[in-house]
């Protein structure tokens, strides 16, 4: 925790952020535009603004909270790997972008400014901002695709509600794009936590606030309205869900099993939005706090609006509305003080002034009273941050298996190497089981399968780093585990006749161990979904096997068995799979030669099976 100048702590010049929240208010206050541009031939940066939208509709698609899955054509990366779980999105935000993509020439204007070599922001006030955060991971998208890594677009928002669930976040974080993303906040703006209340709750005082917002409104940040009883109720509803999602997440930080705790999400709803990037929290009073942390920034939402008992409701209500046009003075005037303090290490948030020992803890203590942040605030800020050191913790554990798993890989490519020697292949060795080799095989399999297992649990739970899935290391060598070892497991499988009772080892049997790691290298690899089944051809080969040759049943399994051997000849020379499958005993090459001789004459895969019988005639 420490003070720094704002601008360089972010990367970016002061001078642009006031820019940017310069621009993001004129577009509020457009008319008509799609978005503002700001490029000047002089400046080495291109500035897009989005203007806000004012209608229910604009804001909730839909009951209770108007979510729906990302749209993966335009954001691929918006998923959980290993888990396979899609992000989830405002749809109405989503559907305005894909609107302003579609309808405007906003593609070619950024289209310009990158062949102007320029950096590219996006910013917006309001729901606009929603719309720039957007606009940024499609950008970010093309250059993920291209492989570009300079100039990456930035995202600059004003009072932005949130967008997006965990997933969403996880994988901006994942991507290493959450650095990209940063929201200005100020104290008392009520519209950041309005996608914490379901539309039901609020439906009946929604259009009246977003009246107060709209510049094309005669009602239009009149104060009738702000001061008014709907504007309390509004406020006191967003406030008190609020409440329901940040007491159920930090019950959750700070490891609760109490069942009422569990069974709460059952009748009770909660919004799934969650805050990602670095948030700046102006004050009001010249300061500024910053945090990344998303799980504290989510309690902040809270605790920085928490009544005093000698403040009126109305009165806060109608701050709570004000405030949204508070952005230009608050962030020029807090860029000139340069009175920033950065919540990076959150286990040691001083509870009270007693437990701020030196001046840094001080300075941190004045800026959170000045949020308003009660000791229950603190606590639950500590509790994030404890979450946040407990996840690296355990990638630490992780990481300290890693030669004990490269290890035990060594000794089953030594299996493997044997196998081949005595021409017998790996998986028809291991099937059989017939040598103490092929049993301390069977107890290294298991002993990798625990390693592995407990780290897909992790993932499954989101208690590692967000980026593990993405690390190279990691990828690399979970995909020498599972093209080494599923083999494997399939053999096991099938050794057992499991298929007879459970099902297709692909269907009923395969672990999530080889599920996630296959997703890895795809996603690391930016490949299609199933591109790399390269480790299950057992699989394959074993339910092929149950055909027994005969004509009729050859035509039925025909186009598998010709999509088999494509893959088999990719795989063969890309390295992806041994050459050990071509050995004349194995259960593949017993099973090919049972096809008819026609189709066997044309195969693609025919050269390869003749040339491993040249070169072990001794098995012929």
């Amino acid at each position: 925790m420490e003070r720094r100048n704002l601008g360089e702590k972010l990367g970016l010049q002061d001078d642009l952020i006031i820019k940017a929240c310069s621009l993001s208010m004129n577009a509020h206050n457009s008319v008509t535009s799609t978005f503002l541009l700001d490029k000047t031939h002089s400046s080495s940066h291109a500035v897009f603004a989005f203007p806000g939208s004012w209608s229910i509709e604009n804001w909730f698609s839909c009951k209770p909270f108007g979510s729906s899955d990302i749209n993966r054509s335009l954001f691929p990366s918006l998923r959980s790997v290993g888990n396979a779980e899609t992000a989830v999105v405002n749809e109405s935000f989503l559907r305005q972008f894909e609107t302003i993509l579609r309808a405007s020439n906003l593609q070619e204007e950024v289209r310009n400014a990158m062949a102007e070599n320029k950096q590219i922001v996006f910013t917006g006030h309001s729901s606009g901002g929603a719309v720039a955060i957007l606009a940024t991971i499609w950008l970010l998208e093309h250059y993920k695709q291209k492989e570009q890594t300079q100039n990456a677009p930035v995202c600059v928002t004003f009072g932005s509600p949130l967008i997006g669930d965990r997933v969403f976040g996880h994988a901006i974080r994942r991507e290493n794009w959450d650095h990209l993303f940063i929201h200005f906040i100020t104290r008392y703006d009520i519209v950041p936590r309005i996608s914490l209340a379901p539309l039901s709750a609020i439906e009946r005082e929604l259009p009246t606030i977003l009246c107060f917002f709209n510049p094309n409104s005669a009602y239009f940040r009149q104060e009738e309205i702000g001061r008014a009883q709907e504007a309390a109720v509004f406020f006191s509803t967003v406030m008190r869900n609020a409440s329901s999602v940040t007491s159920h997440a930090a019950c959750l930080y700070m490891g609760s099993t109490n069942l009422i705790l569990k069974s709460l999400t059952s009748f009770v709803e909660l919004s799934p939005y969650k805050p990602f990037g670095t948030y700046i929290f102006c004050t009001g009073s010249g300061k500024m706090v910053t945090v990344k942390n998303p799980d504290a920034v989510l309690q902040m939402f809270f605790h920085c609006l928490q009544l005093n008992p000698e403040e009126d409701i109305r009165n806060v209500a109608h701050r709570s509305l004000q405030d949204h046009f508070a952005y230009k003075p608050e962030v020029q005037g807090g860029l000139q003080r340069q009175d920033t303090v950065y919540l990076e290490n959150l286990e040691h948030v001083p509870l009270s002034i007693d437990g701020a020992d030196n001046d840094e803890k001080r300075l941190i203590d004045m800026a959170l009273n000045n949020l308003g942040l009660s000791t229950r605030a603190r606590i639950c800020l500590r509790a994030a941050g404890e979450l946040e050191k407990q996840n690296l913790q355990n990638q630490d554990k992780i990481d300290a298996n890693f030669s004990k798993i490269e290890e035990g890989l060594s000794m089953l490519y030594a299996y493997r190497a044997t196998s081949e020697v005595l021409e017998v292949g790996y998986y028809d060795a291991f099937k059989f089981q017939r040598k103490t080799d092929d049993f301390n095989a069977n107890v290294k399999r298991l002993e990798l399968a625990g390693m592995w297992d407990e780290i897909i649990e992790m993932l499954k739970r989101y208690e590692l780093p967000d980026g593990f899935e993405a690390r190279k290391q990691w990828v690399e060598l979970g995909t020498k585990y599972r093209r080494l070892v599923e083999p494997l497991d399939i053999a096991n499988y099938y050794r057992h006749s499991k298929n007879d009772d459970t099902g297709p080892y692909m269907i009923k049997g395969r672990p999530r161990r080889y599920r996630y790691t296959q997703r890895w290298l795809e996603h690391y690899c930016n490949m299609p979904p199933d591109s790399c089944l390269e480790s299950c051809f057992w699989a394959e080969v074993e339910e092929l096997c149950r055909d027994d040759g005969s004509k009729s049943l050859f035509q039925e399994t025909k186009e598998r068995i010709l999509r088999l051997e494509s893959e088999i000849e990719r795989w063969v020379s890309r390295g992806e799979i041994s050459q050990d499958v071509f050995l004349e005993e194995s259960t593949f090459v017993k099973w090919w030669k049972k096809l008819p001789p026609q189709h066997r004459a044309v195969s693609c895969i025919a050269t390869l099976i003749d040339a491993a019988r040249k070169k072990n005639p001794s098995t012929s």
